[in-house]
């Protein structure tokens, strides 16, 4: 399985639930970082290695990805997306060609094939080329039920298979206003907790247990 995890408006709380989607799931799984905070919140140094972003705009091969992947848990492999600082490069994915993208994809089934796990990746707000975007099974928009974010998310050139709900307190709009509003299901709603923002400003998303707001959100979305 490859979901993809996005969302039209910064904030909105992408990185926890590719987090929490990852590290909640059972057997082998690759957390693939294209905007560059999950070593920050899961509390793990900065890769000494190039990242994922590197990899795409260069011409190095297939093969070179296995190299850049760090071990976050016993299960849980992150491929980064750079090595330099607590910045991601200034490389524009929707700018490298799509056969690089293509290329990707295939490498993500090899990995699923050869370990039996699953793929999530974190876009954050970054623009992906379609063809890429298309080739994910699962792509869930991540949004609080904000006015603001959902008129965004409208405008979007992503198409959602499904929407996570980051359910804020103090908004008046509910679920079936967001699904009314984009036109596709909420497949999880996770509810805002203080024990969670802790948790990610300490950088200890990574602990013995995922705080109790994102412990099973997931479990019950079909693979």
């Amino acid at each position: 399985m490859l979901t993809l995890c996005y969302a039209a408006k910064g904030g909105s709380g992408t990185t926890v639930v590719a987090c929490s989607r990852a590290l909640g799931t059972p057997g082998p799984v690759l957390l693939v970082d294209l905007d560059g905070d999950i070593p920050a919140m899961l509390g793990l140094a900065d890769p000494e290695r190039p990242g994922i972003l590197d990899w795409l705009a260069s011409r190095a091969p297939l093969a070179h990805l296995d190299d850049l992947l760090v071990d976050a848990t016993p299960n849980c492999s992150l491929l980064p997306a750079t090595d330099r600082g607590p910045e991601p490069p200034e490389v524009d994915p929707a700018a490298v060609e799509s056969s690089r993208w293509d290329d990707l994809v295939d490498w993500f089934g090899e990995w699923s094939a050869d370990t039996g796990g699953s793929v999530v990746v974190d876009a954050g707000t970054r623009r992906l080329p379609g063809s890429f975007r298309e080739q994910c099974p699962h792509r869930w928009l991540v949004t609080r039920p904000c006015y603001v974010s959902l008129r965004r998310a409208a405008r979007h050139p992503a198409t959602p298979t499904g929407v996570v709900l980051v359910d804020e307190p103090g908004h008046g709009l509910r679920t079936r206003d967001v699904e009314t509003s984009l036109g596709v299901p909420v497949v999880a709603t996770v509810r805002w907790d203080v024990s969670v923002a802790r948790a990610v400003d300490g950088g200890l998303l990574l602990g013995r247990r995922l705080p109790r707001a994102l412990h099973g959100v997931f479990d019950r979305i079909a693979a």
